[in-house]
């Protein structure tokens, strides 16, 4: 399984972007899906999540601008930002939970584990 990370750029403040993440190989079941985000000299931040009933939640610092979807039948995780900020800028990275997916060594099933995409850089210049 993998997750190819897409969409980010350079957007002026106020600007928008719509990221996408898209999991690769044969997954039988992903739970969560989500987005993070990591600043130079920051630790990664949570940003938002998506479980496989649809449910959202969001970093305090991103409500109200950024929404967290997903498309069930590409397993595929999206992050439309709105609204950018300077402090925005970082590199996003999504991840998928996933309890049973088929690996180079054949089929996993058991305690759910989390699969990283690449990054995408967002930069938002003031």
């Amino acid at each position: 399984v993998q997750l190819q990370a897409s969409g980010g750029g350079l957007v002026q403040a106020g600007g928008s972007l719509r990221l996408s993440c898209a999991a690769s190989g044969s997954i039988a079941t992903i739970n969560n899906m989500t987005w993070s985000r990591q600043a130079p000299g920051k630790r990664l931040e949570l940003v938002a999540g998506i479980n496989s009933g649809g449910s959202t939640n969001y970093a305090d610092s991103v409500k109200g601008r950024f929404t967290i979807s997903r498309d069930g039948a590409k397993d595929t995780v999206y992050l439309r930002m709105n609204g950018l900020k300077p402090e925005d800028t970082a590199a996003y990275y999504c991840a998928a939970e996933s309890p049973h997916f088929c690996t180079s060594s054949g089929w996993y099933k058991g305690q759910p584990k989390v699969v990283w995409g690449q990054g995408t850089q967002v930069t938002v210049s003031s």
